[in-house]
């Protein structure tokens, strides 16, 4: 939760850090270009990533890449900190840390389920996402006033330091089952192959990940922040670190719902759907409003809405997928969760520096509820998913 909340204020820091380096009038742009830099290692690398967490020990994998990022964020410090920072090495920056993603997501996913027993794995990943949600709220948040006090630079380094707890854990972590050594795949293109033909076989799988990939390409709000918060709603840092933290908050009360009741869904398709429509409704909201709370209340339902649909997709891709195989699912589904929302951010930087940055959200929102009624049309499957068909793989 430590190194998360530094992540997240990294993520947040480095956005309104693109906003101030960018040149006048290029700010929309500026932004957009963030994803592209962010989504291009991991469409080339996350394959390959997915491979390396199903042929290796996923504690030692862990380790490294933690250490990995841990010096990105300290390199970012450095440059910043010492005024040599510019717009190209912060995109380098912002590529190189989005690399040693797409090695570090795959293990730190497929690892999870070797923690639990399987019976306790889908609240296991509603904890999960509290964790991952609290940590969204306070590493905003302690964005906006690290910014507003010691500036970017300080936000960056902060991050650096904050690797150090999760490096802690997972060298803590004892009697961690390896994947067995008959099961293990070379890292080849045959074996990253392998791993796409399992999930386009997958009617759920694909489904879900077809959903991720639409709705998040075309509801990006929070990439449009820095100029809402300076151009439309005229607030400062501060106010900045409370709307990027808005999702995590209505996650989090999301999340605390979905421990409870996460075992009582019954058509765990239909919520599905339900809830993304909703999240694009929610960004619709946030793209028309103008004033301070109710914008925060919209990005807040962004959050509440997207929290259900994570759990249920991520539910039903684990019981989904074999142990042999839970690697290199995640890996393809990195593509879909997080090309979707770095593509969507150069869409979305594009059509707002075209027109403007409430056209770009909202047009986003409405292409968002478009997606989700054609995908549902497109895998019944998916639509008609009930907790009771959830039964164990057979490996």
């Amino acid at each position: 939760m430590v190194s998360v909340s530094g992540s997240m204020m990294q993520t947040a820091a480095l956005l309104w850090h693109v906003s101030l380096l960018a040149p006048p009038g290029r700010k929309g742009i500026a932004l957009g270009i963030v994803g592209l830099v962010r989504v291009l290692p991991i469409i080339i690398l996350s394959l390959f990533g997915g491979v390396v967490a199903d042929s290796r020990n996923r504690r030692p994998l862990m380790l490294a890449t933690q250490s990995a990022l841990t010096l990105m964020a300290a390199g970012l410090a450095y440059v910043t900190l010492s005024g040599r920072a510019t717009l190209p090495l912060v995109y380098v920056f912002a590529a190189l840390t989005a690399a040693a993603t797409a090695f570090d997501a795959p293990a730190r996913q497929a690892l999870t389920p070797n923690l639990v027993p399987r019976a306790d794995l889908p609240n296991a990943i509603s904890l999960m996402t509290i964790l991952f949600q609290v940590a969204s709220v306070a590493g905003p948040s302690l964005a906006g006033i690290v910014i507003a006090t010691r500036g970017v630079g300080f936000a960056y380094a902060l991050n650096a330091v904050s690797f150090l707890a999760v490096l802690g854990a997972v060298a803590a972590m004892r009697n961690v089952p390896e994947p067995p050594v008959d099961e293990r795949s070379p890292v080849t293109f045959r074996a990253a192959a392998e791993g796409l033909r399992f999930v386009f076989r997958a009617p759920l799988i694909r489904g879900s990940m077809f959903l991720d990939f639409f709705a998040t390409f075309f509801a990006s709000a929070t990439t449009m922040l820095p100029i809402f918060v300076q151009d439309v709603l005229k607030v400062g840092p501060r106010a900045y670190g409370w709307l990027y933290a808005a999702p995590a908050v209505g996650a989090l009360l999301a999340g605390l719902f979905m421990v409870g009741a996460v075992d009582k869904i019954e058509r765990r398709g239909r919520v599905l759907f339900w809830s993304v429509a909703a999240f694009g409704l929610a960004t619709v909201g946030f793209g028309v409003s103008r004033w301070f709370p109710l914008s925060y209340l919209f990005l807040a339902l962004t959050g509440a809405t997207d929290t259900v649909s994570m759990v249920l997709r991520n539910i039903i891709r684990q019981l989904s997928t074999p142990d042999s195989l839970r690697g290199r699912m995640t890996s393809v589904n990195m593509v879909f969760f997080m090309g979707g929302p770095q593509l969507g951010e150069l869409e979305a930087g594009v059509v707002a520096q075209l027109f403007s940055a409430p056209v770009s959200v909202v047009t986003g929102g409405i292409g968002c509820v478009l997606a989700v009624g054609w995908i549902a049309a497109r895998t019944p499957e998916l639509r008609g998913y009930r907790r009771s068909e959830a039964s164990p793989v057979v490996t």
